[in-house]
């Protein structure tokens, strides 16, 4: 019965996305200003990011998150109805993806922070702290609530879910590692002043505004293609915040439960989590393997500071490549080719610089200096990279007792598929034969 309550809903909301679509795009775009008449010919471009909003209606959205939240936490944890999340959910992808066209994002709000903490000429906007802070809190005291039911890029992958298949073991364990690297840059490039490479390459903000360049609207369409078969593969294996947010759940006080009182191991649930969250129970058996797998350990937790230090080295030496991403990086070795004979052409960014008359001295300077901070801030990533490679190897290495099936804390994302598999206070059901049936 909610299969079926769930798929008719996620029908009606995928024909409401499609009007709410078309009304946003024939609707003009509202211009304080009348536009500058051009004699040569110039064609004024059509915004590409949304325009600012008013103090009142940004204050708005961050008390549309704030009940978003407390809606979400409640319909998991204490209804623990997936009809209402996922009702819930198809609001946050109207409001929060459509509508405010994905800003301002949780997710992006990394990139502010990181800006802020190593540049004290900017303040970053109140909002923008309140959309980074107040899904992490929450999830501090009831899990990845944000995940399941508020956040519109998580949202937008999970109504295309269609035919999920597991993905492979070694293979997901390797692609976990994705969004701490993805994370580690975002901040460096944000902390060094070299843009907001989350943003940048947002996959879907392209459907919410409307617009984005071919190869961004390939990316978001090929992952939403690929989500249907690989259950929210941004979300588990890309999204930078899901590292933070991963880090939050596993400390929460609450967390959802796939059965509301003891768990029977009827193996009904097993199968249920499309995102392969859920611990199945284990016991460590004694002998040989178990000597095998301590020796094992013990050499991963001997070598780990070698393979912090050389992660350090490798992202020392990054350093200088990744800081061409910076403009004026980039800039200043446009400037050098010219001077030196082995660029016969010049850009628009090199005539705009000559004609500011700062000598390429200064400029080479900055570049040095920048240069500088991103070879630390490589080391700083490749360290921490290497940390978590390192801490990853020995979780694997170390096999933990389960008695029953269980949430994995971190990686659950509270969406309540698998509240309607268990049988456990479900009227007419004998659990008493399930656990003998179970055993």
């Amino acid at each position: 019965m909610l299969k079926g309550s769930v798929s008719k809903s996620r029908k009606t909301v995928v024909t409401l996305a499609l009007l709410f679509s078309l009304a946003g795009a024939s609707s003009a775009v509202i211009q304080r200003f009348p536009k500058p008449d051009f004699e040569s010919g110039y064609t004024r471009p059509e915004l590409e990011t949304p325009g600012p909003r008013s103090m009142a209606l940004e204050s708005l959205d961050v008390v549309v998150l704030l009940l978003a939240l407390s809606l979400a936490s409640y319909f998991a944890l204490k209804l623990r109805s997936r009809v209402h999340i996922f009702v819930l959910m198809l609001f946050s992808l109207l409001y929060f993806g459509f509508w405010r066209k994905g800003c301002v994002c949780s997710i992006g709000a990394i990139q502010n922070v990181s800006y802020t903490l190593f540049n004290s000429d900017y303040a970053i906007p109140w909002t923008a702290l309140a959309f980074f802070a107040l899904p992490l809190i929450f999830t501090l005291f009831f899990g990845r609530t944000f995940c399941a039911a508020v956040c519109p890029l998580g949202a937008v992958q999970d109504v295309v879910i269609l035919r999920p298949r597991k993905v492979p073991r070694p293979l997901a364990h390797a692609l976990s590692l994705v969004p701490y690297l993805y994370l580690g840059l975002s901040v460096l490039y944000a902390a060094a002043g070299a843009g907001f490479l989350i943003c940048r390459y947002d996959p879907f903000v392209g459907f919410f505004r409307f617009g984005a360049n071919f190869n961004m609207m390939l990316f978001g369409a090929s992952l939403l293609l690929l989500g249907t078969v690989i259950a929210r593969p941004y979300c588990r294996f890309l999204c930078p915040y899901a590292v933070l947010l991963n880090w939050m759940s596993r400390l929460s006080r609450r967390h959802v439960s796939i059965t509301p009182d003891e768990c029977v191991n009827c193996r009904l649930c097993e199968e249920s989590c499309p995102f392969d969250a859920i611990r199945h129970p284990f016991t460590e058996k004694q002998g040989g393997g178990k000597a095998r797998a301590m020796r094992r350990l013990g050499w991963i937790v001997l070598l780990t500071p070698v393979v912090v230090t050389a992660g350090a080295w490798i992202g020392y030496k990054l350093g200088e490549p990744l800081s061409k991403g910076h403009f004026t990086v980039s800039l200043a070795e446009a400037i050098v080719l010219e001077e030196a004979g082995l660029r016969s052409e010049t850009s628009d960014e090199t005539d705009a610089f000559r004609t500011t008359g700062v000598p390429i001295e200064t400029l080479l300077s900055d570049a040095r200096r920048i240069q500088d901070r991103f070879r630390i801030g490589g080391g700083v990533l490749g360290a921490f990279f290497a940390v978590i490679f390192s801490v990853k190897l020995i979780n694997l290495n170390i096999r933990r007792r389960y008695d029953e099936y269980s949430a994995d804390t971190g990686t659950c994302l509270s969406c309540g598929r698998c509240f309607a598999y268990c049988p456990v206070g479900a009227e007419g059901v004998d659990l008493e034969q399930l656990k003998r049936l179970s055993t």
